[in-house]
């Protein structure tokens, strides 16, 4: 039996933390790498991680210094775990999976999975069976065809990609599934930053950030809203503090005082290691979820009202007159803004906002940076839009140290998107995939991962094909969503290691096992590297630098190559030998196909690669008036019931995306549980519940609908009045399919409408085991 056995709750709570990462960091980093590989294969993936010549971190996708200022030691504690995790030399086999069945592995943890180790040989659960067993790469990839080709449509299948997919096999997949005939191409962004991308594609004429790392370094005012560095992006706070000493400031909106946005300790500065390291917020605001459109609305209202005062002094009426439109509309319903709905949608006092005010006039160039706290609400778009007013009326984009700056959390995410992962992407490329390949790529729009498990569930949709990631655990409604997938004829998924998504499967399941970002990659003309863009448009090389898991492993573009020259024949003809043989013709073809990609192979190879033209970066803005549009945005603020809380769904600190790697979240002081829901004290109080009280979370759709998530425990814990954190993907339960953003369907996971039930002793036996999710109407 497995030696790795599923963490007991055992909630111990201490104070949070008010600053991250100094040598316990260090310590927990290396704890656990060691705990997963040999000292000598750790050496080796620190040592090259984020290295020119190294292993890009699959860990998130924020930016490395150019090459020369780049520390030997580049990488934060998380893409330490990440990447040793990946490296981990436990291996899941054959014999594991004839000891456990699917029903025993399905009521496993998230975390026991993962800590089985690399997937080695292809597996299949086929139809009636309760277990995987072997099936060699050739059946595998025929079966998986033959699905394929006997679907009604090829809109009945769906090919779905993680933000960890590199360049040249995200360029295939969607090349693959187009001249299959489906734009069926749901990815993680659909779930995180789609809402940034439809807000700044209408405001500015790009979905990408606007800024360079020299821009974080160089700006004399930053916002991070709707963020955690400290745990998602940690490498970031090294940009802050390098922020904070060339004179900048940093004002800190967050409904949880995080412990990275009020102090960091650099572990690798004599400060962060003996001193008090550096303070990073140097204003605090404490907002209420959701409340992001309303600041924003009342910071333009006061910098209107600020230029009324003093006329030509404070907004960049230059600037505005040149390179923008909508400015008069939108002047004129941001006046109509009042007080009393600021305060009451922000909780924050009227001398805190304007003392933000204070701090953009004093500021020359202003960025803003956010995340999931402003993309994840029904207000998502407008939300970014008016940041990007915000960003327009003192001409705070097109020069230095000024600009939108969207986080984004995969390694590649953005990457996948510019290869064209997407399922509406414009007839520009579908054009240039045309010219190059010689056949007609369907037009019509495919879904997106909310409209794709509706049409699983539907009955619509019948194969899904997975590419890394997890996605029966990232998506919101998890007991819809593992219905929708036990619904399909076929589910299969190219991974590195065991996770959810491979226990809730159709009817006839697939487990095809990749190389990891950290695994060399020979091919027939000899070994290759893969390439990714990261959150600032910069695009450079990754290579593996360990011997693979297992020598039965194919790489992610030689099980893309392989299975469309199964599906497809000759139909169109494609050379998808010579792009499994030698990656460098893909970059070819990318470069004669997306926009900023020319001579591909040849840029790349520089050490540090290259950035792509970003046209918003020289002040030319690519929308179709040729302007940045100023957009009016109706007021908008949750609607929460009396006895009700709005719940936001979050990482823990020891966790990557949906895996935890402890049952911990060291920062915010949880220790040995993650069913736990952290609410203000006053709350508490209003709600007659106690610190430590068990409750089952109970979210409230409008359609009458509830959908529970058992046996959560209480934590006293200084969130802003109204708001409550819960860990996902335990919680994920609790979003409904239908809650997203308007326009851009991202799902609300930062805005859940929750009442807490408390649990009697007496009802233990009709809750069940702790672990039971419901969906109840």
């Amino acid at each position: 039996m497995s030696s790795i056995e599923d963490p007991v709750d055992d909630l111990h709570v201490s104070p949070p933390k008010t600053w991250a990462t100094g040598l316990p960091a260090v310590t927990h980093a290396l704890e656990y790498s060691l705990g997963q590989t040999s000292v000598r294969r750790t050496a080796l993936t620190l040592l090259n991680i984020n290295q020119p010549k190294g292993i890009d971190c699959p860990g998130c996708a924020w930016p490395e210094p150019a090459p020369g200022k780049r520390h030997r030691n580049e990488y934060c504690e998380n893409g330490a775990k990440h990447i040793n995790d990946e490296a981990t030399t436990r291996r899941v086999g054959r014999d594991f999976f004839r000891r456990y069945s699917v029903a025993e592995l399905d009521a496993k943890s998230d975390y026991w999975l993962n800590q089985q180790g690399r997937l080695t040989e292809p597996m299949v659960k086929r139809p009636g069976a309760t277990h995987y067993e072997p099936i060699g790469w050739d059946e595998a990839f025929g079966l998986l065809a033959r699905e394929l080709q006997e679907l009604d449509s090829p809109d009945e299948a769906l090919f779905y990609v993680s933000g960890r997919l590199n360049n040249e096999a995200a360029f295939l997949l969607q090349l693959f599934a187009r001249a299959y005939g489906t734009n069926n191409l749901p990815d993680c962004s659909n779930m995180c930053h789609e809402s940034s991308g439809f807000a700044m594609q209408e405001t500015l004429g790009t979905g990408k950030g606007t800024v360079s790392l020299d821009d974080i370094h160089t700006s004399d005012l930053i916002f991070v809203v709707g963020q955690n560095p400290g745990t998602n992006h940690p490498r970031m706070l090294s940009a802050l503090e390098e922020t904070k000493r060339n004179g900048g400031k940093v004002i800190a909106v967050n409904t949880l005082p995080e412990a990275g946005l009020l102090r960091f300790k650099h572990p690798q500065r004599p400060r962060g290691v003996i001193g008090r390291g550096t303070q990073i917020a140097d204003q605090f605001l404490h907002i209420r979820a959701g409340g992001d459109l309303a600041l924003f609305q009342a910071l333009n209202r006061l910098l209107l009202e600020a230029e009324d005062a003093a006329p030509g002094a404070v907004l960049d009426h230059d600037f505005i007159r040149a390179h923008t439109t909508g400015f008069d509309e939108f002047a004129a319903h941001t006046r109509q803004g009042t007080w009393e709905d600021t305060l009451g949608a922000t909780g924050l006092s009227r001398e805190e906002i304007e003392s933000v005010v204070d701090r953009v006039l004093e500021s020359r160039s202003v960025i803003v940076c956010w995340a999931m706290g402003l993309t994840q609400h029904k207000h998502g778009v407008p939300s970014i839009r008016e940041v990007v007013n915000f960003l327009l009326l003192r001409g705070n984009v097109g020069r230095p140290g000024a600009g939108a700056c969207p986080v984004r959390g995969h390694s590649n995410v953005q990457g996948d998107r510019t290869m064209g992962v997407w399922e509406r992407m414009p007839k520009e490329f579908l054009g240039s995939l045309e010219r190059e390949f010689g056949f007609t790529p369907p037009a019509h729009h495919g879904v997106d991962a909310v409209d794709g498990i509706r049409a699983m569930h539907e009955g619509r949709a019948k194969v899904f094909l997975g590419v890394a990631g997890n996605f029966v655990r990232a998506a919101p409604d998890s007991a819809l969503t593992e219905a929708a997938m036990r619904g399909c004829r076929l589910t299969a998924h190219i991974s590195t290691k065991l996770n959810r998504s491979h226990t809730v499967c159709g009817d006839t399941a697939l487990i095809l096992p990749t190389l990891g970002r950290s695994d060399r990659d020979v091919q027939a003309t000899g070994e290759q590297f893969i390439t990714v863009e990261d959150s600032m448009s910069e695009v450079h090389a990754s290579r593996g630098k360990l011997p693979p898991a297992s020598p039965h492993l194919l790489s992610e573009v030689a099980i893309v190559s392989r299975l469309a020259r199964r599906t497809l024949g000759d139909t169109p003809p494609l050379p998808w030998r010579d792009f499994e043989a030698d990656y460098g013709t893909i970059r070819d073809r990318i470069s004669r196909v997306v926009p900023g990609f020319e001579d591909f192979n040849t840029r790349v190879a520089r050490p540090g690669g290259f950035r792509l033209p970003n046209p918003v970066a020289d002040r030319v803005f690519p929308t179709p008036g040729g302007k940045a549009v100023f957009t009016r945005n109706a007021f908008t603020v949750p609607q929460v019931p009396e006895g009700h809380l709005l719940l936001q769904t979050l990482r823990s600190h020891d966790q990557w995306n949906t895996i935890p790697y402890a049952p911990n979240d060291r920062y915010r002081g949880i220790h040995n549980a993650r069913r736990v829901v952290l609410v203000n004290p006053d709350d508490l109080d209003a709600l007659g519940l106690a610190d430590r009280d068990e409750v089952d979370l109970v979210s409230v759709w409008h359609d009458g609908t509830e959908r529970r998530a058992r046996s959560f425990r209480v934590v006293a814990y200084p969130t802003s009045r109204g708001s409550a954190a819960s860990y996902y993907p335990e919680t994920n339960v609790l979003v409904p399919l239908d809650s997203v953003a308007d326009i851009s369907n991202c799902p609300t996971s930062k805005s859940v409408v929750v009442r807490l039930e408390p649990v009697q002793p007496a009802d233990d036996t009709a809750h069940g085991p702790a672990d039971t999710e419901s969906w109840d109407e």
